[in-house]
């Protein structure tokens, strides 16, 4: 076979290995990336999400003075929301609901699925990094509820590469509920009965939170080790809330 003078290359990005496409995209496209926080998003349609619940204002502020975001990622249907919509709709939230000074992050990872409720570390690495600088400044703490071996050992190992260090170092862990109170009263954060129950029966088999006890209800999260990134679009006839 002859060999053609005209010579292309094409790469191939797997979303699924969380690469970062922005190197390879051109300067016309890294601008519009970059500034994608310009444009307005107050109008649009976000009822849907808004209806799951998953992420809300808090009416209270953590003992240091953080007004509250709550996560709750059981609420999260992951397959069906994509990356960017995402993305507009964490911005809409924290742009148009945040109140001036800092903020956390009370983040739930009860009953937590990986297949159903996890948009992966690279998704929520390339959110972060996209916030306008005074905004990643004012996010003092994310408190991460009940996390479970696993999480903590994906967070631990692929955490530091696939997280950016401004967010992983704001990370606190939270094993049970009457730690958060150490930096949060009661009655400023709503609490999902599902996590209190969850919380009750990690009080009384305390060993399964280290792996050690096994656990045939599936109480703790399925390994995060290899959810990098992923999602699809359309909505399914699924039910996410309990």
């Amino acid at each position: 076979m002859g060999t053609s003078t005209n010579e292309f290359s094409v790469v191939v990005l797997a979303s699924d290995l969380g690469v970062d496409a922005r190197p390879f995209l051109t300067a016309s496209d890294q601008e519009t990336q970059e500034n994608w926080h310009d444009c307005p998003t107050s109008d649009a349609d976000f009822s849907d999400l808004e209806t799951l619940q998953f992420f809300r204002l808090q009416r209270g502020s953590d003992k240091s003075g953080n007004r509250i975001f709550r996560v709750v990622g059981k609420y999260f249907p992951a397959q069906v929301i994509s990356a960017e919509r995402l993305k507009n709709y964490i911005f809409h939230k924290i742009i148009n609901e945040a109140p001036e000074g800092p903020f956390c992050i009370v983040y739930f990872h009860s009953t937590v699925q990986k297949e159903d409720n996890s948009p992966g570390m690279t998704i929520l690495r390339w959110i972060y990094e996209e916030l306008p600088s005074d905004y990643k400044d004012r996010l003092q703490v994310v408190y991460f509820v009940h996390p479970g071996l696993r999480s903590r050992i994906a967070i631990a190992t692929l955490g530091r590469f696939f997280l950016s260090g401004g967010l992983y170092w704001k990370i606190k862990y939270v094993s049970r509920l009457q730690y958060l109170w150490e930096d949060i009263k009661k009655g400023d954060i709503d609490i999902p009965e599902f996590v209190q129950n969850h919380d009750d029966v990690l009080e009384h088999r305390p060993l399964t939170d280290y792996g050690i006890e096994p656990d045939p209800l599936h109480l703790t999260d399925p390994s995060t080790a290899h959810s990098f990134g992923k999602y699809e679009t359309g909505w399914s006839s699924r039910e996410y809330m309990s």
